[in-house]
């Protein structure tokens, strides 16, 4: 009998194709970048208005209310405008706003709400000054110079401008 000699063909090692790969990380690594910005942004907690129905025992009588106009800060206290600090050139009247939050804050240290009532055309960034105005103040202390920050209303509303 006559044996068959079966050559083996050699087998060439499979060559790799990275062009899937690439095409994944060059759309990958751009939506990685973007969405790591976003991270860093923070949120602001709100509180949606309360319906009247509720029991007011425990709160305080007094509403206060920061109304962002065109022109002016106005401070409320749910009836009538108690302070309006008119807008500067270089924008709103911050400083002056938080100290009066202040000696609210004094006036009434259990109140912890407030509203945010803004007119249709204010920009977000103002909104977003007065909210941090509303909710902290940053106060230097005679004689010390580290600056503390107050907490002074950090349950914020907000709504439309009358």
């Amino acid at each position: 009998m006559r044996r068959k000699h079966h050559y083996r063909r050699k087998k060439e090692a499979p060559e790799l194709d990275v062009t899937t790969f690439l095409n994944l990380m060059v759309v990958l690594i751009p939506f990685l970048l973007v969405t790591a910005v976003f991270s860093r942004i923070t949120i602001q907690e709100l509180n949606m208005p309360e319906a009247a129905g509720g029991s007011q025992v425990d709160k305080p009588l007094v509403t206060i209310e920061v109304i962002v106009r065109e022109r002016a800060l106005e401070v409320g206290d749910g009836k009538s405008v108690v302070l309006s600090i008119p807008k500067r050139d270089d924008g709103y009247d911050l400083p002056k706003l938080s100290e009066f939050l202040i000696k609210l804050k004094e006036r009434y240290e259990e109140k912890e709400d407030a509203t945010v009532l803004l007119e249709p055309d204010i920009a977000y960034e103002d909104m977003i000054h007065v909210m941090d105005a509303v909710k902290v103040a940053e106060v230097r202390i005679e004689g010390e110079e580290e600056v503390r920050t107050l907490v002074l209303f950090p349950e914020i509303s907000i709504g439309d401008a009358p």
